[in-house]
């Protein structure tokens, strides 16, 4: 293997709001809300854990198998450690997904009962995971009693929640798609933007707006649940030719994120705003939602794992970091809607590599269940969201019937079981990641500062996490050699107080991934630090602690 020398200088990045906006309502004079440290756990019931045996997921299934996500001993490793799980639509509703929604108000039968969700929380939160479920703003499913009162009567008091035309409008979808669906009733077309079982609500029209506050309302205040994960948000208000990213959208938005504060200050919300221009996702705050994914750098990660090039994982950092307030960003892999991780990258030590990346950005990063054994899951969606390999017993240990869809071919080998007690395993490696990060201040909550590299490889990228007298350096080698790395002259405001810093090793990947290791020293010839790490092997990851001598 090649050997090279990396240099780093700080490549200062200043956040535009480096914390939660003191005008954000709901915000001031709360402590450090929950959502700005730990991870969230994405789950589809449907998939998760059967309780009754029919073959799907369900609440009571998810309740039985809360220990796996946290077991609420933040140091016992045999959890993940999770303080949030996100749930796939649970409303009742048309499709197997759920975001067609037919009622907004009680939970899909097949999952269980209200009252099975209102225990599911109950469980969750003596184990300190927050519950946050799937929350479809733009569309109705077509079964909808509100669509349905307004497709068979024009005098319905519901016919303006929807769009209508007389005619066919000569105006396609935002990627080109038919937009505008023909009426099975008369002859007249309505707007449904993905669908046309999902005819998209008219946010125009006050009632709709204010039907869809209560809906929040009655999740905090009835349900119990914790915050939302907002669907489709770009799409809600259509203004003119403009079908997304409007005005209009951001208006609901910020009335919507009002509503849910005001009910419930320690709540929090995650909007899906898939589209990856810096200057597009900036519109969407301070104001409407507490976060929102970061699609960009989901992407670039992945990419950088599958190409062992860092050179645009660190753009995009370089551009979350510097144009969206901190911490107020969601960092993750895949989701429900992409081909799963190890199908992408088919290799483990490219998927640990990028997990290990991943869990160390700031904000509430999101995993995907069945990421953490390494699942492997192609389109259609279906395939991307099968059921969970629990066991080598009979149906993966996911349910004592016939399961809603057909289980993955490396079942028997791949789950959670046969990754259980190996410590070198993707699952134990998940477990650590998570647990190392909880553990620190810096790494759940801190700001980053990115190291700027002379790399000429391009294949090394490092950060630092900063929290009080506490900081990280994180050194990730997405390529397919060894390198050496030499910081130099970090200057010594970067790291809090003053005097000799040594480096503990919090966590590496493999066991020796970084060898070696220097003394910081804050004042080192009147201008910053050095730090020497020897080796850094190929797909390697090392979390250093630097602490005072």
């Amino acid at each position: 293997m090649s050997r090279f020398v990396v240099g780093f200088i700080l490549f200062a990045l200043s956040c535009s709001g480096g914390t939660v906006p003191t005008h954000l309502p709901g915000v001031q004079g709360l402590a450090t809300p929950w959502w700005r440290s730990g991870v969230c756990y994405e789950v589809f019931v449907r998939s998760f854990a059967d309780a009754d045996g029919d073959g799907v997921g369900d609440l009571r299934g998810l309740i039985s198998r809360l220990d796996y996500i946290n077991d609420g001993n933040p140091v016992g490793g045999k959890s993940l450690g999770a303080n949030c799980i996100w749930l796939m639509p649970i409303d009742k509703s048309m499709s197997y997904h759920g975001y067609d929604v037919v009622d907004y108000y009680h939970v899909e039968p097949r999952y269980g009962t209200d009252d099975d969700f209102r225990n599911l929380v109950t469980e969750a939160h003596k184990r300190g995971i927050h519950v946050i479920v799937d929350f479809v703003p733009n569309h109705t499913g077509s079964q909808n009693p509100w669509f349905q009162a307004a497709l068979r009567d024009p005098g319905s008091p519901y016919r303006d929640w929807y769009r209508w035309s007389k005619t066919l409008p000569d105006q396609k979808g935002p990627w080109g798609q038919e937009a505008w669906h023909k009426s099975p009733v008369r002859d007249e077309y309505y707007y449904g933007v993905f669908w046309h079982e999902m005819p998209d609500l008219n946010y125009e029209n006050p009632s709709v707006r204010a039907e869809m506050q209560k809906v929040v309302k009655y999740w905090l205040k009835d349900m119990h649940a914790d915050g939302f994960r907002f669907d489709a948000i770009p799409y809600l208000v259509e203004e003119g030719n403009q079908l997304q990213h409007s005005r209009g959208t951001h208006d609901v938005l910020r009335q919507l994120g009002n509503a849910i504060r005001a009910e419930d200050p320690a709540s929090f919300t995650v909007g899906e705003m898939s589209d990856e221009s810096p200057a597009v996702m900036e519109t969407y705050y301070p104001d409407q939602l507490d976060s929102y994914f970061a699609f960009g750098l989901a992407r670039a990660t992945m990419n950088a794992a599958a190409s062992g090039s860092a050179r645009g994982f660190f753009k995009e950092v370089a551009l979350a970091n510097a144009r969206c307030p901190s911490g107020r960003w969601s960092p993750f892999l895949t989701n429900h809607d992409q081909p799963r991780v190890m199908t992408v990258l088919g290799d483990e030590v490219k998927a640990r590599v990028a997990a290990s990346a991943m869990l160390m950005l700031p904000g509430m990063p999101f995993v995907y269940y069945g990421e953490e054994i390494g699942m492997v899951g192609p389109k259609p969606d279906e395939l991307i969201r099968t059921p969970m390999q629990w066991s080598s017993e009979a149906n993966a240990g996911f349910t004592t019937g016939k399961p809603w869809e057909p289980l993955q071919p490396d079942w028997k080998t791949k789950n959670v079981a046969a990754q259980d007690s190996s410590r070198q395993s993707l699952l134990n490696h998940y477990r650590t990641l998570i647990q190392v990060r909880n553990a620190h201040p810096a790494l759940n909550s801190g700001p980053l500062t990115l190291l700027q590299t002379d790399d000429t490889t391009g294949t090394i990228v490092a950060w630092l996490r900063s929290s009080g007298d506490e900081t990280f350096l994180i050194v990730v080698n997405f390529g397919p050699r060894h390198g050496r790395i030499v910081t130099q002259v970090i200057p010594s405001g970067s790291l809090p107080g003053g005097g000799l810093y040594r480096t503990e090793w919090a966590y590496a990947d493999p066991d020796h991934a970084c060898v070696g290791g220097g003394y910081f020293n804050n004042g080192f010839g009147g201008n910053g630090a050095v730090l020497l790490v020897d080796l850094v092997e190929a797909h390697g990851f090392c979390a250093l602690r630097l602490s005072r001598r």
